[in-house]
Protein backbone atom coordinates (compact mmCIF):
# COMPACT_ATOMS: atom_id res chain seq x y z
CA UNK A 1 0.00 0.00 0.00
CA UNK A 2 2.99 2.63 -0.50
CA UNK A 3 2.47 5.48 -2.65
CA UNK A 4 4.78 4.31 -5.66
CA UNK A 5 1.28 4.47 -7.58
CA UNK A 6 -2.15 5.48 -7.39
CA UNK A 7 -3.10 4.16 -3.99
CA UNK A 8 -6.80 3.87 -5.64
CA UNK A 9 -5.84 0.54 -7.84
CA UNK A 10 -4.08 -0.83 -4.55
CA UNK A 11 -7.54 -0.23 -2.93
CA UNK A 12 -9.76 -1.21 -5.59
CA UNK A 13 -7.48 -4.69 -5.43
CA UNK A 14 -8.07 -4.96 -2.13
CA UNK A 15 -11.49 -4.04 -1.59
CA UNK A 16 -11.88 -7.33 -4.11
CA UNK A 17 -9.77 -9.30 -1.42
CA UNK A 18 -11.94 -8.27 1.33
CA UNK A 19 -15.04 -9.39 -0.59
CA UNK A 20 -13.99 -12.81 -0.84
CA UNK A 21 -13.73 -13.36 2.94
CA UNK A 22 -11.48 -15.20 4.83
CA UNK A 23 -9.34 -12.08 4.81
CA UNK A 24 -7.88 -10.27 7.33
CA UNK A 25 -5.70 -7.10 6.45
CA UNK A 26 -3.18 -5.33 8.50
CA UNK A 27 -1.53 -2.26 7.60
CA UNK A 28 1.73 -2.62 8.59
CA UNK A 29 5.39 -2.13 6.58
CA UNK A 30 7.75 -4.77 6.03
CA UNK A 31 10.69 -2.47 7.48
CA UNK A 32 8.86 -1.48 10.44
CA UNK A 33 10.09 -4.64 12.50
CA UNK A 34 8.70 -3.79 15.91
CA UNK A 35 5.04 -3.86 14.36
CA UNK A 36 5.63 -6.49 12.24
CA UNK A 37 6.52 -8.76 15.44
CA UNK A 38 3.05 -7.76 16.59
CA UNK A 39 1.37 -9.30 13.65
CA UNK A 40 3.72 -12.67 14.12
CA UNK A 41 2.85 -12.43 17.84
CA UNK A 42 -1.05 -12.08 17.24
CA UNK A 43 -1.76 -14.74 14.53
CA UNK A 44 -0.92 -18.64 14.09
CA UNK A 45 1.54 -18.48 11.19
CA UNK A 46 1.90 -21.12 8.63
CA UNK A 47 3.69 -19.67 6.20
CA UNK A 48 4.68 -16.46 4.59
CA UNK A 49 4.50 -15.48 0.75
CA UNK A 50 6.54 -12.24 0.26
CA UNK A 51 4.95 -10.00 -2.28
CA UNK A 52 5.68 -6.52 -0.61
CA UNK A 53 8.47 -5.39 -2.80
CA UNK A 54 8.94 -2.03 -3.80
CA UNK A 55 8.65 -2.00 -8.10
CA UNK A 56 10.31 -0.37 -11.02
CA UNK A 57 13.65 -0.85 -12.46
CA UNK A 58 13.29 3.00 -13.33
CA UNK A 59 12.39 4.25 -10.01
CA UNK A 60 14.81 2.61 -8.97
CA UNK A 61 17.74 4.48 -9.89
CA UNK A 62 16.26 7.51 -9.07
CA UNK A 63 16.04 6.37 -5.31
CA UNK A 64 18.03 3.45 -4.66
CA UNK A 65 17.63 3.74 -0.96
CA UNK A 66 14.11 2.93 -0.50
CA UNK A 67 14.57 -0.28 -3.06
CA UNK A 68 17.16 -1.55 -0.63
CA UNK A 69 15.25 -0.72 2.66
CA UNK A 70 11.99 -2.18 1.58
CA UNK A 71 12.92 -5.42 -0.64
CA UNK A 72 16.21 -6.34 0.88
CA UNK A 73 16.14 -4.78 5.01
CA UNK A 74 12.40 -5.83 5.06
CA UNK A 75 12.67 -9.27 3.52
CA UNK A 76 15.42 -9.84 6.54
CA UNK A 77 12.85 -8.39 8.90
CA UNK A 78 10.52 -11.26 7.67
CA UNK A 79 13.51 -14.15 7.53
CA UNK A 80 14.35 -13.23 11.37
CA UNK A 81 11.24 -13.01 12.73
CA UNK A 82 9.59 -16.53 10.95
CA UNK A 83 13.04 -18.16 12.60
CA UNK A 84 12.41 -16.27 15.79
CA UNK A 85 8.23 -17.75 15.92
CA UNK A 86 9.32 -20.99 14.51
CA UNK A 87 7.53 -20.22 10.83
CA UNK A 88 9.51 -22.73 8.70
CA UNK A 89 8.00 -21.87 5.02
CA UNK A 90 8.41 -18.84 2.97
CA UNK A 91 7.63 -18.03 -0.24
CA UNK A 92 9.14 -15.09 -1.81
CA UNK A 93 8.58 -12.98 -5.29
CA UNK A 94 11.76 -11.82 -7.15
CA UNK A 95 12.28 -10.97 -10.81
CA UNK A 96 12.94 -11.63 -14.45
CA UNK A 97 15.52 -8.29 -13.97
CA UNK A 98 18.26 -10.65 -12.38
CA UNK A 99 18.58 -12.32 -15.78
CA UNK A 100 20.23 -9.29 -17.87
CA UNK A 101 22.66 -10.01 -20.18
CA UNK A 102 21.98 -13.73 -19.87
CA UNK A 103 21.37 -16.10 -23.02
CA UNK A 104 17.79 -17.07 -23.30
CA UNK A 105 15.44 -18.87 -22.46
CA UNK A 106 16.96 -17.65 -18.85
CA UNK A 107 17.23 -20.63 -16.64
CA UNK A 108 17.52 -20.63 -12.52
CA UNK A 109 21.12 -21.88 -12.77
CA UNK A 110 22.42 -18.83 -14.88
CA UNK A 111 24.75 -16.57 -13.24
CA UNK A 112 22.87 -13.24 -12.10
CA UNK A 113 25.76 -11.71 -9.98
CA UNK A 114 25.82 -8.25 -12.35
CA UNK A 115 22.26 -6.64 -11.97
CA UNK A 116 21.42 -3.53 -14.00
CA UNK A 117 19.85 -1.40 -11.75
CA UNK A 118 19.09 -1.02 -8.18
CA UNK A 119 16.02 -2.50 -8.66
CA UNK A 120 17.31 -5.99 -9.37
CA UNK A 121 20.45 -5.36 -6.82
CA UNK A 122 17.89 -5.42 -3.63
CA UNK A 123 16.27 -8.68 -5.10
CA UNK A 124 19.41 -10.33 -5.76
CA UNK A 125 20.35 -9.13 -2.00
CA UNK A 126 16.76 -10.70 -0.90
CA UNK A 127 17.30 -14.14 -2.56
CA UNK A 128 20.65 -14.81 -0.97
CA UNK A 129 19.45 -13.22 2.64
CA UNK A 130 16.74 -16.25 2.67
CA UNK A 131 19.37 -18.49 1.18
CA UNK A 132 21.36 -17.54 4.63
CA UNK A 133 18.57 -18.02 6.34
CA UNK A 134 17.54 -21.73 4.97
CA UNK A 135 21.39 -22.52 5.81
CA UNK A 136 21.56 -21.46 9.09
CA UNK A 137 17.47 -22.50 10.48
CA UNK A 138 16.81 -24.99 8.28
CA UNK A 139 13.71 -22.37 6.66
CA UNK A 140 11.82 -23.87 3.24
CA UNK A 141 12.69 -21.47 0.72
CA UNK A 142 10.70 -21.04 -2.76
CA UNK A 143 11.89 -17.96 -5.05
CA UNK A 144 9.55 -16.99 -7.75
CA UNK A 145 11.37 -15.16 -10.30
CA UNK A 146 7.76 -13.34 -11.81
CA UNK A 147 8.38 -12.15 -15.81
CA UNK A 148 6.65 -9.32 -17.11
CA UNK A 149 3.39 -9.82 -14.62
CA UNK A 150 0.11 -8.48 -16.11
CA UNK A 151 -3.48 -8.32 -16.30
CA UNK A 152 -6.56 -6.39 -14.95
CA UNK A 153 -5.73 -3.96 -12.15
CA UNK A 154 -2.50 -3.80 -13.06
CA UNK A 155 0.55 -1.44 -12.19
CA UNK A 156 0.25 1.63 -13.90
CA UNK A 157 4.12 2.40 -14.44
CA UNK A 158 4.44 -1.09 -16.62
CA UNK A 159 3.43 -0.85 -20.74
CA UNK A 160 0.40 -2.98 -20.26
CA UNK A 161 -1.47 -0.69 -18.52
CA UNK A 162 -0.16 2.73 -19.65
CA UNK A 163 -0.22 1.88 -23.49
CA UNK A 164 -3.88 0.69 -22.92
CA UNK A 165 -4.95 3.79 -21.02
CA UNK A 166 -2.93 6.33 -23.64
CA UNK A 167 -4.95 4.88 -26.33
CA UNK A 168 -8.32 4.52 -25.01
CA UNK A 169 -7.22 8.73 -23.86
CA UNK A 170 -6.19 9.52 -27.34
CA UNK A 171 -2.34 10.63 -26.07
CA UNK A 172 0.33 9.56 -27.19
CA UNK A 173 2.62 6.44 -26.12
CA UNK A 174 5.74 7.23 -24.79
CA UNK A 175 7.81 4.64 -26.43
CA UNK A 176 11.59 3.36 -25.33
CA UNK A 177 13.52 2.10 -27.90
CA UNK A 178 11.36 0.77 -31.58
CA UNK A 179 9.13 -1.28 -29.75
CA UNK A 180 10.88 -4.80 -31.64
CA UNK A 181 12.32 -5.54 -27.86
CA UNK A 182 10.05 -8.79 -26.31
CA UNK A 183 8.65 -10.01 -22.70
CA UNK A 184 7.48 -12.92 -21.89
CA UNK A 185 4.27 -11.53 -20.38
CA UNK A 186 2.79 -13.67 -17.90
CA UNK A 187 -0.85 -13.28 -16.92
CA UNK A 188 -2.04 -12.36 -13.03
CA UNK A 189 -4.22 -15.14 -13.13
CA UNK A 190 -1.18 -17.90 -13.68
CA UNK A 191 1.16 -15.83 -11.33
CA UNK A 192 -1.27 -16.62 -8.13
CA UNK A 193 -1.89 -20.08 -9.41
CA UNK A 194 1.92 -20.81 -9.84
CA UNK A 195 2.27 -18.56 -6.58
CA UNK A 196 0.40 -21.02 -4.27
CA UNK A 197 1.90 -24.00 -5.89
CA UNK A 198 5.11 -22.76 -4.61
CA UNK A 199 3.43 -22.66 -1.30
CA UNK A 200 2.40 -26.32 -1.31
CA UNK A 201 5.78 -27.86 -2.51
CA UNK A 202 8.01 -25.54 -0.45
CA UNK A 203 10.92 -27.58 0.23
CA UNK A 204 14.65 -27.13 1.15
CA UNK A 205 15.88 -23.86 -1.30
CA UNK A 206 14.15 -23.53 -4.82
CA UNK A 207 14.10 -21.07 -7.62
CA UNK A 208 11.74 -20.99 -9.99
CA UNK A 209 11.22 -19.22 -13.39
CA UNK A 210 7.22 -18.14 -13.18
CA UNK A 211 6.76 -17.28 -16.96
CA UNK A 212 5.03 -16.98 -19.88
CA UNK A 213 6.42 -20.14 -21.25
CA UNK A 214 8.73 -18.93 -23.56
CA UNK A 215 6.04 -17.17 -25.47
CA UNK A 216 7.53 -13.95 -25.73
CA UNK A 217 5.57 -10.87 -27.42
CA UNK A 218 7.05 -7.64 -28.63
CA UNK A 219 6.09 -4.07 -27.52
CA UNK A 220 4.80 -3.28 -31.15
CA UNK A 221 2.58 -6.62 -31.23
CA UNK A 222 1.00 -5.25 -27.86
CA UNK A 223 0.19 -2.15 -29.20
CA UNK A 224 -1.60 -3.60 -32.05
CA UNK A 225 -3.40 -5.70 -29.78
CA UNK A 226 -4.42 -2.57 -27.80
CA UNK A 227 -5.34 -0.86 -30.98
CA UNK A 228 -7.57 -3.79 -31.85
CA UNK A 229 -9.80 -3.53 -28.66
CA UNK A 230 -10.12 -0.21 -28.56
CA UNK A 231 -11.03 0.35 -31.90
CA UNK A 232 -8.35 3.25 -31.76
CA UNK A 233 -4.99 4.23 -33.49
CA UNK A 234 -2.12 4.23 -31.39
CA UNK A 235 0.09 7.97 -31.42
CA UNK A 236 3.87 6.93 -30.77
CA UNK A 237 6.50 9.41 -29.38
CA UNK A 238 9.56 7.42 -29.48
CA UNK A 239 12.43 8.13 -27.04
CA UNK A 240 15.92 6.36 -26.64
CA UNK A 241 16.19 3.06 -24.88
CA UNK A 242 16.66 3.18 -21.29
CA UNK A 243 20.21 1.85 -19.72
CA UNK A 244 18.39 -0.11 -17.29
CA UNK A 245 15.64 -2.16 -19.49
CA UNK A 246 16.31 -5.42 -21.13
CA UNK A 247 16.25 -5.94 -24.28
CA UNK A 248 14.09 -9.42 -24.06
CA UNK A 249 12.76 -11.71 -21.74
CA UNK A 250 12.35 -15.16 -22.26
CA UNK A 251 11.53 -17.56 -19.23
CA UNK A 252 12.86 -21.41 -19.14
CA UNK A 253 10.30 -22.91 -17.10
CA UNK A 254 11.07 -26.63 -17.14
CA UNK A 255 11.52 -26.95 -13.60
CA UNK A 256 8.30 -25.30 -12.31
CA UNK A 257 6.56 -27.46 -14.48
CA UNK A 258 8.28 -30.47 -12.85
CA UNK A 259 8.60 -29.99 -9.50
CA UNK A 260 5.43 -27.70 -9.27
CA UNK A 261 3.09 -28.90 -11.60
CA UNK A 262 2.51 -25.48 -12.64
CA UNK A 263 2.50 -23.89 -16.61
CA UNK A 264 0.73 -20.98 -17.78
CA UNK A 265 -2.92 -21.21 -18.85
CA UNK A 266 -3.56 -18.11 -20.78
CA UNK A 267 -1.99 -16.90 -23.99
CA UNK A 268 -0.65 -13.43 -24.01
CA UNK A 269 -2.59 -12.14 -26.26
CA UNK A 270 -5.99 -13.98 -24.74
CA UNK A 271 -4.51 -12.09 -21.41
CA UNK A 272 -3.95 -8.29 -23.02
CA UNK A 273 -7.82 -9.07 -24.62
CA UNK A 274 -8.99 -9.74 -21.19
CA UNK A 275 -6.88 -7.08 -19.99
CA UNK A 276 -7.99 -4.10 -22.00
CA UNK A 277 -12.00 -5.35 -21.61
CA UNK A 278 -10.82 -4.37 -18.15
CA UNK A 279 -9.91 -1.28 -18.60
CA UNK A 280 -12.83 -0.21 -20.74
CA UNK A 281 -15.32 -1.13 -18.27
CA UNK A 282 -13.80 0.70 -15.54
CA UNK A 283 -12.90 3.81 -17.98
CA UNK A 284 -15.04 6.14 -15.91
CA UNK A 285 -12.39 6.25 -12.83
CA UNK A 286 -9.65 5.03 -14.50
CA UNK A 287 -9.92 8.26 -16.62
CA UNK A 288 -7.73 10.32 -14.10
CA UNK A 289 -5.00 7.21 -12.53
CA UNK A 290 -1.78 9.19 -13.21
CA UNK A 291 0.45 6.81 -15.75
Amino acid sequence: MNDYYDLRLKEYRLSRLKELGGFTFEHVDIEDRQTLSEVFERYPICYVVNLAARAGVRASIVDPYVYLSTNTLGSLNLLDLMNRHGVKKYVMASTSSLYAGVPMPFLETADVRKPLSPYASSKLGAETMAYSYHHLHGLEVSVLRYFTVYGPAGRPDMSPFRFTEWVNRGEAICLYGDGEQTRDFTYIDDIALGTIAATEKCAGYEIYNIGGGNQPISINTMIGEIEKHTRKKAQIDYQPQNNADMQDTSANIDKAIKKLQWSPKVHPLDGLERTVNWHLENQGWLADVRL
